[in-house]
């Protein structure tokens, strides 16, 4: 049977990265984004440099339902899905002292809660199957926070640890939940390569299970 990668938050960089990469693994793929008409190049490129099949689905990740229809009509159409990428980022610029309290808490929704969303509508399948990886993209300002961008700062600090909260509860199933955190800005010619840090996701998804990294550093 085939089997898919879903990815959501698949804007250029990481995102389109990781669908590339995945494709090249043999697995159909999905690309979940706001406007999936902006993707129809993307999905054109991977169905013809790897053969998979690969499709664009429109949700918000701060809309749990529309979050939800699309994971499941992916799957109906490319298979279970056998990995998530979630690389969703709401990136809006204020300090904390001046942060709109509704902007932090729709922020987090994006952020956080979408990839929460994703986890319980996948998850359950991926048990029945004996196993899958979860990864989200993390970031150097979990750890760092910059004032300027304290929504960011604290949805990705939450996100970390979800990540490890999930990987306690789901590991014993043999799902793999893993953040690749990414010290650094993305920049195409660089260290910061999109597709260099698309092998960081890749070599978490190899790993055994016994051998589960919660969390890969990218620096």
């Amino acid at each position: 049977m085939n089997e898919s990668c879903i990815v959501v938050g698949a804007g250029r960089g990481i995102g389109q990265a990781c669908a590339l990469a995945f494709a090249r693994e043999g697995y159909n793929i999905a690309l979940v984004a706001r406007r999936p008409e902006r993707l129809v190049a993307q999905t054109t490129e991977i169905a013809w440099t790897t053969g998979r099949e690969a499709r664009a689905y429109g949700a918000d990740a701060s809309d749990a339902e529309a979050l939800r229809s699309s994971l499941r009509a992916a799957q109906l159409d490319l298979g279970p899905a056998r990995v998530l990428i979630y690389n969703v980022a709401d990136v809006q610029r204020a300090r904390p002292s001046a942060l709109d309290v509704e902007q932090l808490v729709r922020e987090f929704r994006a952020n956080v809660a979408g990839a929460l969303v994703c986890v319980q509508t996948l998850a359950p399948e991926m048990r029945v199957r004996g196993g899958g990886s979860l990864l989200f993209t993390g970031g150097g300002i979990a750890d760092q926070p910059s004032t300027d961008f304290a929504s960011l700062s604290l949805g990705k600090a939450a996100l970390r640890n979800l990540t490890q909260t999930l990987a306690q509860d789901l590991g014993v199933s043999g799902i793999h939940v893993a953040t690749v955190t990414v010290h650094g800005f993305v920049q195409p010619g660089t260290h910061f390569d999109p597709h260099l840090i698309a092998q960081s996701f890749i070599k978490l998804h190899r790993q055994p299970r016994g051998r589960f990294d919660i969390e890969l550093v990218y620096r």
